[in-house]
């Protein structure tokens, strides 16, 4: 079942590990089948050295196991609820990656500061709001995927494939598990680049204008970036 989305959702996780975005058994990546409603996801703690496409598991939008014989991620109400909310996406990823966490951790966006990041995100990398205690109390891992959705409530989140859920660490999406996983390496090097600059120059920005040139160089219908 889902065979070419397993080797998919695979290969983005291992990409994390390649990339240097996870530690041990942290983060997690997964992707949706739109027309099936079913969601495969890494397995819960388990080495990426001994991860198999196999391992994959696949479960519906409620979260129901509908293949697989290990649990899914901690983390998969709140893919899900993603998932639901925002149906054009078609991945999602989870990582602790020390720059963007940092930025998460400190409840900071991360500033839309040059060109590399507007190559991948028209504004800031929004922060959610602090959960509250019923709401850690309570479905903690739902709550999240809530606060995220509350959060883009007035953002494209095709424009901004990124979220820093406070005190927490980042989540990413885009067209695929694939294309996910890019978008974490990319705002991993962006969170390094803006704390870096504004280390150097507190008072640092740049004209939404070249912002919004490079932005849509590489997006939308007049796109002039690439082969295509």
């Amino acid at each position: 079942m889902l065979e070419d989305l397993k080797e998919a959702t695979l290969e983005a996780n291992l990409e994390l590990v390649r990339r240097g975005l996870v530690l041990y058994t942290f983060g997690n990546a997964s992707g949706i089948d739109r027309e099936q409603g079913l969601v495969v996801i890494k397995p819960s703690g388990v080495d990426y050295e001994a991860l198999k496409p196999e391992h994959m598991v696949v479960t519906d939008l409620a979260g129901n196991i509908v293949e697989g014989d290990l649990k899914p991620s901690s983390d998969l109400k709140t893919h899900l609820e993603l998932y639901k909310a925002f149906v054009s996406i078609g991945g999602i990823v989870h990582t602790h990656s020390e720059n963007a966490t940092a930025w998460a951790q400190a409840g900071r966006e991360i500033p839309a500061l040059g060109t590399t990041h507007a190559d991948y995100f028209h504004g800031p990398v929004p922060c959610t709001r602090e959960l509250t205690d019923d709401e850690i109390d309570g479905d903690y891992v739902l709550n999240t995927g809530t606060a995220i959705i509350e959060r883009f409530a007035e953002i494209d989140p095709l424009a901004v494939p990124a979220v820093l859920v406070a005190g927490h660490a980042p989540f990413t999406w885009g067209k695929d598990p694939r294309d996910a996983a890019h978008n974490a390496v990319v705002l991993e090097a962006v969170a390094k680049m803006a704390f870096m600059s504004v280390l150097l120059n507190s008072q640092c920005g740049v004209s939404q204008s070249l912002l919004d040139r490079h932005y849509f160089r590489k997006h939308g219908a007049k796109a002039t970036y690439g082969q295509d």
